[in-house]
């Protein structure tokens, strides 16, 4: 390991410190998880019935049970571009707060779409390149997974069609302007281009739009082009497994500085931010060490914390694969918070399976408090934070406050996934005392659990 060059409150590592292995917890589970379910033939899902969206190296990691998957040369080049990415103690931000304990941060905003979803999209994007497809279609929410693939598309000289969320691309204009910049074409979820969101607006022509129903359209205009392939910014295990990056980074960090987390945080929509820094610890946890990991979620869309841990379509038109995970349902359509990347009605099948099995905690938070305490962290620690990310934030302040008063010290980490930069009318509608707390009401969630698939 290379010689750490850090000052009193940042950790850096050097390139060749850049992990060249991905983790894959699946090797280390106490128990096996559920298999996916084909939508077409009520049974598991096949190798044959993937490949209509993904290339053969992605199958396999989705299925795979081995521990380490080896990174290839060409996406260790590209990751390089902006890996390692550093560990930050907030000692501003911990005295703003005035608590004793620590604070550190793993900040995912260097790379090029300013978030931590490039250490999957250059994976995605590579895989599918070197098997001769030249173009993908995706979905956004908030826009952070359409600009990665954007990005990585260009990096790889590929196509890219980005199927974005209605209600973000009229809150997030400067997303589309970013992707458009990287020669994405970028079109507003529900559309006319596809049966699914011609159907959504037939029924509702005013519909804000869901992650759902883009995945739906991203995903059958894929399996109608022999030309195009599906990449997916979140769920599905090998995303999981290419943002494992992150947790593997964030350990040789605190082994430089002697020291180790007692709590980690990060924000969960789909699971990958937190499945990537919390999941290289769970299996120091499976081992025997003592650490808690809490995935962070809106009181507005509580997958974990009030869904259903069952089977479920991964989108609304039901073209995906069942999976096992905790839902809202598949035809949820979210309220239109500011936090557009944390929409999502479902969660990753290995981040409900810990969750399931007790291996992780969960909480919800509100919107007025991720801005409360986003906007301190900005001003303390000079970082506009994503609002997907302040959740993680508002989570980790709780938690020292509530150290503070319990008279404890710990040492705590949270992801800081992405910046804000893209986000200020959000932190507009906070400042001008426009926003809400909402709290998704439990007869909504138990109406749309009614139909979920018989499996």
């Amino acid at each position: 390991m290379g010689k750490n060059t850090r000052s009193s409150s940042k950790i850096f590592l050097n390139e060749k410190d850049i992990p060249n292995k991905w983790y894959n917890i699946m090797a280390d589970l106490p128990t096996p998880m559920d298999p996916p379910i084909s939508p077409f033939t009520g049974n598991s899902v096949t190798f044959d019935e993937m490949k209509a969206l993904f290339p053969p190296q992605l199958i396999e990691q989705e299925m795979s049970g081995e521990r380490w998957i080896d990174i290839p040369d060409k996406v260790m080049e590209l990751l390089s571009l902006w890996r390692p990415t550093p560990l930050i103690r907030a000692k501003r931000f911990e005295k703003a707060l005035g608590v004793k304990s620590k604070i550190y941060f793993k900040y995912e905003g260097t790379s090029p779409a300013g978030s931590h979803k490039p250490n999957t999209a250059i994976a995605q994007a590579y895989y599918n390149k070197i098997n001769g497809i030249n173009r993908l279609t995706t979905e956004t929410g908030a826009g952070q997974w359409g600009s990665a693939l954007s990005v990585a598309c260009k990096m790889l000289d590929m196509q890219c069609r980005v199927y974005m969320v209605k209600v973000s691309y009229n809150q997030k204009p400067y997303r589309k302007s970013f992707m458009r910049m990287f020669d994405a074409e970028v079109i507003p979820s529900p559309s006319e281009y596809t049966n699914a969101g011609r159907d959504m607006l037939k029924r509702n022509p005013n519909s804000n739009g869901s992650l759902g129903l883009a995945i739906s359209e991203a995903v059958e205009e894929a399996v109608g082009r022999k030309d195009t392939n599906y990449a997916l910014g979140s769920v599905l295990n090998h995303v999981v497994l290419h943002q494992t990056v992150i947790g593997l980074e964030t350990q040789k960090q605190f082994d430089l500085i002697g020291e180790y987390p007692d709590k980690i945080f990060a924000c969960s929509g789909g699971g990958s931010n937190f499945g990537g820094i919390a999941t290289p610890f769970l299996k120091e946890k499976l081992d025997g060490r003592d650490i808690e990991a809490v995935a962070v979620e809106p009181a507005s869309c509580p997958t974990l914390t009030k869904g259903e841990f069952a089977y479920d379509y991964g989108d609304v038109a039901k073209l995906t694969p069942i999976m096992k995970m905790y839902t809202l349902g598949h035809d949820f359509e979210p309220p239109a918070i500011h936090a557009g990347g944390l929409r999502y009605h479902g969660e990753s099948p290995i981040v409900s399976h810990l969750y399931k099995n007790g291996l992780i905690d969960a909480q919800n938070v509100h919107q007025s408090d991720i801005f409360r305490y986003g906007i301190l962290f900005a001003q303390t620690e000079g970082i506009v934070p994503a609002p997907e990310s302040a959740h993680a934030i508002a989570a980790t302040a709780l938690e020292a406050e509530k150290n503070r008063e319990e008279g404890i010290e710990k040492t705590l980490l949270f992801c800081l996934s992405g910046h804000g930069f893209f986000d200020m009318s959000a932190y507009d509608a906070y400042l001008d005392g426009k926003l809400e707390d909402y709290e998704y009401p439990e007869q909504e969630i138990k109406k749309s659990l009614d139909h979920l698939p018989k499996v």
